[in-house]
Protein backbone atom coordinates (compact mmCIF):
# COMPACT_ATOMS: atom_id res chain seq x y z
CA UNK A 1 0.00 0.00 0.00
CA UNK A 2 2.98 2.34 0.64
CA UNK A 3 3.83 1.61 -2.88
CA UNK A 4 0.15 2.45 -4.43
CA UNK A 5 0.33 5.23 -2.35
CA UNK A 6 3.97 7.11 -3.61
CA UNK A 7 2.80 6.02 -7.01
CA UNK A 8 -0.24 7.75 -7.00
CA UNK A 9 1.67 11.17 -5.33
CA UNK A 10 3.98 11.06 -8.07
CA UNK A 11 1.64 10.49 -10.86
CA UNK A 12 -0.43 13.72 -10.05
CA UNK A 13 2.44 15.38 -10.36
CA UNK A 14 3.52 13.73 -13.79
CA UNK A 15 0.17 15.34 -14.97
CA UNK A 16 1.57 18.70 -14.57
CA UNK A 17 5.20 18.08 -15.88
CA UNK A 18 4.28 19.83 -19.35
CA UNK A 19 2.77 22.86 -17.78
CA UNK A 20 4.05 26.46 -17.61
CA UNK A 21 4.52 28.25 -14.09
CA UNK A 22 1.99 30.42 -15.80
CA UNK A 23 -0.71 27.73 -16.35
CA UNK A 24 -1.01 26.57 -12.84
CA UNK A 25 -2.97 29.47 -11.00
CA UNK A 26 -5.36 30.13 -13.86
CA UNK A 27 -9.48 29.36 -13.72
CA UNK A 28 -10.80 29.73 -17.42
CA UNK A 29 -14.38 28.61 -15.52
CA UNK A 30 -15.98 28.06 -12.37
CA UNK A 31 -16.65 24.54 -13.28
CA UNK A 32 -13.01 23.84 -13.62
CA UNK A 33 -10.12 24.15 -11.04
CA UNK A 34 -6.80 25.16 -11.60
CA UNK A 35 -3.77 22.48 -11.48
CA UNK A 36 -2.45 24.46 -8.47
CA UNK A 37 -5.76 23.88 -5.87
CA UNK A 38 -5.89 19.74 -7.32
CA UNK A 39 -2.09 19.78 -6.32
CA UNK A 40 -3.28 21.05 -2.83
CA UNK A 41 -6.56 19.67 -2.67
CA UNK A 42 -5.67 16.40 -2.86
CA UNK A 43 -2.69 17.18 -0.56
CA UNK A 44 -5.30 18.86 2.30
CA UNK A 45 -7.63 15.21 1.56
CA UNK A 46 -4.15 13.17 3.39
CA UNK A 47 -3.60 15.98 5.94
CA UNK A 48 -7.55 16.34 7.02
CA UNK A 49 -8.42 12.77 7.06
CA UNK A 50 -5.95 10.53 7.82
CA UNK A 51 -2.71 12.50 9.19
CA UNK A 52 -4.54 15.20 12.20
CA UNK A 53 -7.30 12.19 13.15
CA UNK A 54 -4.97 9.35 13.57
CA UNK A 55 -1.39 10.48 14.36
CA UNK A 56 -1.14 12.97 17.23
CA UNK A 57 2.28 13.78 16.79
CA UNK A 58 1.72 15.56 13.57
CA UNK A 59 2.47 19.45 12.92
CA UNK A 60 -0.16 20.90 10.21
CA UNK A 61 1.89 22.29 7.50
CA UNK A 62 0.00 25.54 6.97
CA UNK A 63 -3.01 26.90 9.49
CA UNK A 64 -4.67 29.07 6.52
CA UNK A 65 -4.75 25.80 3.88
CA UNK A 66 -7.63 23.94 5.31
CA UNK A 67 -9.75 26.78 4.12
CA UNK A 68 -7.62 27.52 0.98
CA UNK A 69 -7.98 24.04 -0.37
CA UNK A 70 -11.18 22.35 1.16
CA UNK A 71 -13.48 21.42 -1.41
CA UNK A 72 -17.38 21.03 -0.79
CA UNK A 73 -16.82 19.40 2.78
CA UNK A 74 -19.26 21.75 5.06
CA UNK A 75 -18.50 19.56 7.90
CA UNK A 76 -14.66 20.29 8.03
CA UNK A 77 -15.37 24.08 8.37
CA UNK A 78 -15.55 26.95 5.79
CA UNK A 79 -13.61 27.20 2.89
CA UNK A 80 -13.02 29.38 -0.65
CA UNK A 81 -15.89 29.20 -3.28
CA UNK A 82 -15.26 27.14 -6.25
CA UNK A 83 -15.72 30.13 -8.24
CA UNK A 84 -12.97 32.17 -6.48
CA UNK A 85 -9.77 29.37 -6.40
CA UNK A 86 -8.07 30.68 -9.62
CA UNK A 87 -8.20 34.12 -7.57
CA UNK A 88 -5.20 32.63 -5.15
CA UNK A 89 -1.87 33.46 -6.70
CA UNK A 90 -0.87 32.48 -3.40
CA UNK A 91 0.70 30.29 -2.44
CA UNK A 92 3.04 29.56 -5.10
CA UNK A 93 3.37 26.90 -6.74
CA UNK A 94 6.70 26.36 -5.62
CA UNK A 95 5.18 26.28 -1.53
CA UNK A 96 2.51 23.77 -3.31
CA UNK A 97 4.81 21.48 -4.57
CA UNK A 98 6.71 21.83 -1.17
CA UNK A 99 3.30 21.10 1.18
CA UNK A 100 3.09 17.92 -1.34
CA UNK A 101 6.25 16.82 -0.19
CA UNK A 102 6.09 17.16 3.54
CA UNK A 103 2.38 15.76 3.81
CA UNK A 104 3.80 12.75 1.35
CA UNK A 105 6.64 11.95 3.69
CA UNK A 106 4.32 12.16 6.96
CA UNK A 107 1.98 9.92 5.33
CA UNK A 108 4.93 7.09 4.54
CA UNK A 109 6.56 7.43 7.40
CA UNK A 110 3.02 7.07 9.20
CA UNK A 111 1.81 4.05 7.04
CA UNK A 112 4.92 2.12 8.60
CA UNK A 113 3.04 1.37 11.70
CA UNK A 114 0.85 -1.66 12.22
CA UNK A 115 -2.55 0.12 10.97
CA UNK A 116 -5.91 -1.00 12.14
CA UNK A 117 -8.59 -1.77 9.72
CA UNK A 118 -10.59 1.57 10.30
CA UNK A 119 -7.33 3.37 8.96
CA UNK A 120 -6.33 1.53 6.10
CA UNK A 121 -9.93 1.99 4.72
CA UNK A 122 -9.05 5.64 4.86
CA UNK A 123 -5.94 5.31 2.73
CA UNK A 124 -7.69 3.13 0.37
CA UNK A 125 -10.25 6.13 -0.15
CA UNK A 126 -7.54 8.69 -0.29
CA UNK A 127 -5.68 6.98 -2.89
CA UNK A 128 -8.62 6.41 -4.88
CA UNK A 129 -9.67 9.78 -4.17
CA UNK A 130 -6.44 10.76 -5.72
CA UNK A 131 -6.93 9.02 -8.72
CA UNK A 132 -9.97 10.59 -9.39
CA UNK A 133 -8.99 14.16 -9.33
CA UNK A 134 -5.94 13.32 -11.38
CA UNK A 135 -8.53 12.73 -13.96
CA UNK A 136 -10.18 16.02 -12.86
CA UNK A 137 -6.50 17.67 -13.56
CA UNK A 138 -6.19 16.10 -17.41
CA UNK A 139 -9.98 17.53 -17.87
CA UNK A 140 -9.27 21.21 -16.29
CA UNK A 141 -6.03 21.15 -18.03
CA UNK A 142 -7.32 20.50 -21.49
CA UNK A 143 -10.02 23.03 -20.80
CA UNK A 144 -7.42 25.78 -19.86
CA UNK A 145 -5.13 24.65 -22.98
CA UNK A 146 -8.08 24.19 -25.16
CA UNK A 147 -9.96 27.73 -24.45
CA UNK A 148 -7.04 29.58 -25.49
CA UNK A 149 -6.41 31.41 -28.50
CA UNK A 150 -3.20 29.67 -30.26
CA UNK A 151 -4.46 25.98 -29.11
CA UNK A 152 -1.07 25.12 -27.25
CA UNK A 153 0.48 21.75 -27.29
CA UNK A 154 0.57 20.16 -23.73
CA UNK A 155 1.95 16.97 -25.61
CA UNK A 156 0.47 13.21 -27.05
CA UNK A 157 -1.16 11.68 -24.02
CA UNK A 158 -4.34 10.47 -23.09
CA UNK A 159 -5.18 10.45 -26.91
CA UNK A 160 -8.86 9.07 -27.71
CA UNK A 161 -8.09 5.75 -29.61
CA UNK A 162 -10.37 4.30 -32.80
CA UNK A 163 -12.01 0.77 -32.41
CA UNK A 164 -11.17 -1.46 -34.92
CA UNK A 165 -14.89 -3.93 -34.84
CA UNK A 166 -17.38 -3.56 -37.02
CA UNK A 167 -20.53 -2.25 -35.21
CA UNK A 168 -23.38 -4.74 -34.72
CA UNK A 169 -25.85 -4.95 -31.77
CA UNK A 170 -26.08 -7.16 -29.02
CA UNK A 171 -29.52 -8.31 -27.90
CA UNK A 172 -30.12 -8.91 -24.56
CA UNK A 173 -32.95 -10.86 -22.71
CA UNK A 174 -35.65 -9.44 -20.24
CA UNK A 175 -35.10 -11.15 -16.92
CA UNK A 176 -33.91 -10.00 -13.67
CA UNK A 177 -30.52 -8.91 -13.36
CA UNK A 178 -28.54 -8.23 -10.01
CA UNK A 179 -26.67 -4.99 -10.30
CA UNK A 180 -23.97 -3.06 -7.90
CA UNK A 181 -20.76 -4.12 -6.56
CA UNK A 182 -20.02 -7.05 -5.21
CA UNK A 183 -17.35 -8.48 -3.28
CA UNK A 184 -14.45 -7.16 -0.59
CA UNK A 185 -12.52 -5.17 -3.61
CA UNK A 186 -12.88 -1.26 -3.46
CA UNK A 187 -15.81 0.73 -4.44
CA UNK A 188 -17.76 4.00 -3.26
CA UNK A 189 -20.51 3.95 -1.51
CA UNK A 190 -22.61 4.84 -4.40
CA UNK A 191 -21.76 1.60 -6.31
CA UNK A 192 -23.60 -0.15 -2.71
CA UNK A 193 -26.06 -2.09 -2.17
CA UNK A 194 -25.99 -4.82 -4.43
CA UNK A 195 -29.87 -5.52 -6.37
CA UNK A 196 -31.81 -6.95 -8.38
CA UNK A 197 -33.75 -4.78 -11.18
CA UNK A 198 -35.49 -5.83 -13.99
CA UNK A 199 -35.28 -4.81 -17.64
CA UNK A 200 -37.18 -5.71 -21.10
CA UNK A 201 -35.85 -6.82 -23.90
CA UNK A 202 -32.88 -4.49 -25.91
CA UNK A 203 -29.89 -4.15 -28.01
CA UNK A 204 -26.77 -2.21 -27.20
CA UNK A 205 -24.25 -1.56 -29.82
CA UNK A 206 -21.20 -3.02 -29.84
CA UNK A 207 -18.74 -0.06 -31.21
CA UNK A 208 -19.18 4.06 -29.51
CA UNK A 209 -20.44 6.53 -31.60
CA UNK A 210 -17.76 7.95 -33.86
CA UNK A 211 -17.03 11.50 -35.16
CA UNK A 212 -17.72 10.72 -38.85
CA UNK A 213 -21.05 8.97 -37.49
CA UNK A 214 -21.57 12.62 -35.52
CA UNK A 215 -20.90 14.71 -38.20
CA UNK A 216 -23.54 13.35 -40.16
CA UNK A 217 -25.83 14.90 -37.30
CA UNK A 218 -24.49 18.10 -37.29
CA UNK A 219 -24.45 18.14 -41.67
CA UNK A 220 -28.39 17.10 -40.92
CA UNK A 221 -28.92 20.34 -39.34
CA UNK A 222 -29.41 18.66 -35.90
CA UNK A 223 -28.50 21.80 -33.71
CA UNK A 224 -31.31 23.49 -35.66
CA UNK A 225 -33.95 20.94 -35.11
CA UNK A 226 -35.62 20.94 -31.75
CA UNK A 227 -37.22 17.52 -32.64
CA UNK A 228 -34.25 15.98 -31.38
CA UNK A 229 -33.75 17.57 -28.07
CA UNK A 230 -35.42 17.78 -24.79
CA UNK A 231 -36.81 21.37 -23.90
CA UNK A 232 -34.05 22.27 -21.41
CA UNK A 233 -31.53 20.73 -24.03
CA UNK A 234 -33.04 22.92 -26.76
CA UNK A 235 -32.75 25.99 -24.36
CA UNK A 236 -29.32 25.58 -23.26
CA UNK A 237 -28.33 24.78 -27.60
CA UNK A 238 -30.20 28.10 -28.42
CA UNK A 239 -28.70 30.43 -25.50
CA UNK A 240 -25.36 28.81 -25.88
CA UNK A 241 -25.35 29.40 -29.35
CA UNK A 242 -23.89 25.42 -29.47
CA UNK A 243 -23.24 24.11 -32.76
CA UNK A 244 -21.15 21.07 -32.35
CA UNK A 245 -19.26 19.20 -29.51
CA UNK A 246 -16.84 21.25 -27.67
CA UNK A 247 -13.31 21.65 -28.77
CA UNK A 248 -14.53 21.17 -32.34
CA UNK A 249 -13.96 24.40 -34.77
CA UNK A 250 -14.91 24.47 -38.34
CA UNK A 251 -12.06 26.56 -40.15
CA UNK A 252 -12.19 27.05 -44.40
CA UNK A 253 -15.31 24.70 -44.14
CA UNK A 254 -13.39 22.02 -42.64
CA UNK A 255 -14.22 20.36 -39.48
CA UNK A 256 -10.87 20.78 -36.79
CA UNK A 257 -10.49 19.45 -32.81
CA UNK A 258 -8.27 20.68 -30.33
CA UNK A 259 -6.78 17.73 -28.47
CA UNK A 260 -3.79 17.68 -25.85
CA UNK A 261 -1.84 17.38 -28.94
CA UNK A 262 -3.15 20.55 -30.49
CA UNK A 263 -5.64 21.78 -33.18
CA UNK A 264 -5.88 19.13 -35.46
CA UNK A 265 -8.33 17.82 -38.53
CA UNK A 266 -11.31 15.88 -37.52
CA UNK A 267 -10.21 12.11 -37.44
CA UNK A 268 -13.30 10.08 -38.50
CA UNK A 269 -12.97 6.65 -36.86
CA UNK A 270 -12.13 7.85 -33.15
CA UNK A 271 -14.62 8.05 -30.68
CA UNK A 272 -16.58 11.20 -30.42
CA UNK A 273 -16.20 12.86 -27.47
CA UNK A 274 -16.76 15.59 -25.13
CA UNK A 275 -20.81 15.68 -25.30
CA UNK A 276 -22.98 16.64 -22.94
CA UNK A 277 -26.19 14.31 -22.02
CA UNK A 278 -28.49 16.90 -24.34
CA UNK A 279 -26.21 16.17 -27.20
CA UNK A 280 -25.54 12.17 -26.65
CA UNK A 281 -29.53 12.59 -26.12
CA UNK A 282 -30.48 14.25 -29.49
CA UNK A 283 -28.16 12.38 -31.19
CA UNK A 284 -29.70 8.92 -30.20
CA UNK A 285 -33.28 10.31 -30.61
CA UNK A 286 -31.67 11.92 -34.45
CA UNK A 287 -30.94 7.95 -35.06
CA UNK A 288 -34.05 6.60 -33.96
CA UNK A 289 -33.21 5.15 -31.15
CA UNK A 290 -32.00 5.94 -27.64
CA UNK A 291 -29.18 5.87 -24.85
CA UNK A 292 -29.15 2.74 -22.14
CA UNK A 293 -30.25 2.56 -18.79
CA UNK A 294 -26.91 2.76 -16.71
CA UNK A 295 -28.51 -0.84 -15.54
CA UNK A 296 -28.38 -1.83 -19.01
CA UNK A 297 -25.40 -0.80 -19.64
CA UNK A 298 -23.55 -2.67 -16.58
CA UNK A 299 -25.89 -5.76 -17.44
CA UNK A 300 -24.35 -5.80 -21.03
CA UNK A 301 -21.22 -4.50 -20.57
CA UNK A 302 -19.50 -7.79 -20.92
CA UNK A 303 -20.33 -8.02 -24.54
CA UNK A 304 -18.27 -5.48 -26.14
CA UNK A 305 -15.01 -3.12 -25.36
CA UNK A 306 -15.04 -0.05 -22.89
CA UNK A 307 -12.73 2.33 -21.40
CA UNK A 308 -11.90 4.75 -24.14
CA UNK A 309 -14.54 7.33 -23.18
CA UNK A 310 -17.03 7.86 -20.40
CA UNK A 311 -20.64 6.95 -21.98
CA UNK A 312 -23.85 8.83 -21.61
CA UNK A 313 -26.63 6.50 -19.97
CA UNK A 314 -30.21 7.45 -19.76
CA UNK A 315 -30.64 6.83 -15.94
CA UNK A 316 -30.37 9.50 -13.23
CA UNK A 317 -28.15 9.22 -10.27
CA UNK A 318 -29.94 8.54 -7.34
CA UNK A 319 -29.03 6.38 -4.59
CA UNK A 320 -29.17 2.36 -4.46
CA UNK A 321 -31.78 0.33 -2.02
CA UNK A 322 -30.71 0.34 0.97
CA UNK A 323 -27.50 3.19 0.75
CA UNK A 324 -26.41 5.15 3.91
CA UNK A 325 -23.76 7.78 4.05
CA UNK A 326 -20.55 7.24 5.82
CA UNK A 327 -20.40 9.50 9.00
CA UNK A 328 -18.50 12.66 9.39
CA UNK A 329 -17.77 14.45 6.48
CA UNK A 330 -16.67 11.38 4.15
CA UNK A 331 -20.74 10.88 4.02
CA UNK A 332 -20.38 14.50 2.09
CA UNK A 333 -18.53 11.87 -0.33
CA UNK A 334 -21.02 11.20 -3.19
CA UNK A 335 -24.75 11.18 -1.28
CA UNK A 336 -25.38 14.43 -1.25
CA UNK A 337 -25.04 14.84 -5.42
CA UNK A 338 -28.02 12.67 -5.97
CA UNK A 339 -30.18 15.50 -7.14
CA UNK A 340 -30.11 16.89 -10.64
CA UNK A 341 -27.15 14.38 -12.59
CA UNK A 342 -26.79 12.01 -15.14
CA UNK A 343 -24.71 8.83 -14.89
CA UNK A 344 -22.28 7.86 -16.83
CA UNK A 345 -20.24 4.75 -16.96
CA UNK A 346 -17.06 2.82 -17.94
CA UNK A 347 -13.90 5.14 -17.65
CA UNK A 348 -11.71 7.07 -20.73
CA UNK A 349 -7.80 7.22 -21.55
CA UNK A 350 -7.63 9.59 -19.00
CA UNK A 351 -9.12 7.28 -16.02
CA UNK A 352 -5.93 6.04 -13.74
CA UNK A 353 -4.72 2.48 -14.22
CA UNK A 354 -7.29 -0.11 -12.05
CA UNK A 355 -9.21 3.12 -11.45
CA UNK A 356 -12.15 1.07 -13.54
CA UNK A 357 -14.69 -1.31 -12.87
CA UNK A 358 -18.35 -1.81 -14.89
CA UNK A 359 -19.83 -0.84 -11.53
CA UNK A 360 -18.48 2.54 -11.10
CA UNK A 361 -21.28 5.48 -11.33
CA UNK A 362 -19.65 8.18 -12.51
CA UNK A 363 -21.89 11.68 -12.76
CA UNK A 364 -22.42 14.82 -14.14
CA UNK A 365 -25.00 17.48 -15.19
CA UNK A 366 -26.56 17.16 -18.48
CA UNK A 367 -24.68 20.55 -19.59
CA UNK A 368 -21.55 19.11 -18.56
CA UNK A 369 -19.11 18.51 -21.33
CA UNK A 370 -15.41 19.52 -20.80
CA UNK A 371 -15.30 15.32 -19.45
CA UNK A 372 -14.12 12.95 -21.72
CA UNK A 373 -17.85 11.68 -22.42
CA UNK A 374 -19.70 9.93 -25.35
CA UNK A 375 -22.19 7.68 -26.05
CA UNK A 376 -23.35 4.36 -27.24
CA UNK A 377 -26.87 3.55 -28.69
CA UNK A 378 -29.28 1.08 -27.46
CA UNK A 379 -32.59 -0.12 -28.61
Amino acid sequence: MIARFLKVRQRTEQICTPLLVEDYSVQPSDFASPPKWHLAHVTWFWEEFLLTKYNPDYTVYHPDFSYLFNSYYNTVGKRVQRPARGFMTRPSVEDVYAYRSYVTAAVELFMKNDLNQEILDIIEIGINHEEQHQELLVYDIKYLLGTQPIFPEYGNYFSPLAEKQENSFVKIAAGIYEIGHAGPSFCFDNELGRHKVYVADFEISTKLVTNAEYLQFIQDDGYSNFNYWHDEGWGWVSENEIQAPLYWHKIENEWYVYHLNGLKKIEADLPVMHLSYYEAFAYAQWKGMRLPTEFEWEISSSQFSWGKVWEWTNSAYLPYPNFSKAPGALGEYNGKFMVNQMVLRGASTATPEQHSRNTYRNFFHASMRWQFSGLRLAK
